[in-house]
């Protein structure tokens, strides 16, 4: 039954970032959008979480590497934002 959660984790990982990707790709999302960036963050995170669990760690690294990036992407957003507010 755990694996089954697991595999279903990976999966809605798959979806998420295949959704960001093509949302990316038909305009209807920029990079810098808080909403492509939430798609990434979550499904790479969904994604880091059944690499783990099948101990496939190229794969953990590599969707860790892309979560951090999205969280470095909503930083600067936020960042960006905060300063346009002052001014």
């Amino acid at each position: 039954m755990f694996q089954i959660v697991i595999t279903e984790i990976g999966w809605i990982g798959v979806v998420l970032c295949t959704l960001g990707y093509l949302l990316l790709n038909l305009r209807l999302l920029t990079a810098e959008s808080l909403n492509f960036q939430a798609l990434n963050i979550i499904g790479g995170l969904c994604l880091v979480i059944s690499a783990l669990h099948n101990s496939d760690m190229p794969n953990a690294v590599a969707n860790s590497l892309w979560v951090l990036i999205g969280f470095y992407a909503v930083g600067r957003h936020l960042k960006i934002n905060k300063v346009r507010e002052k001014n």
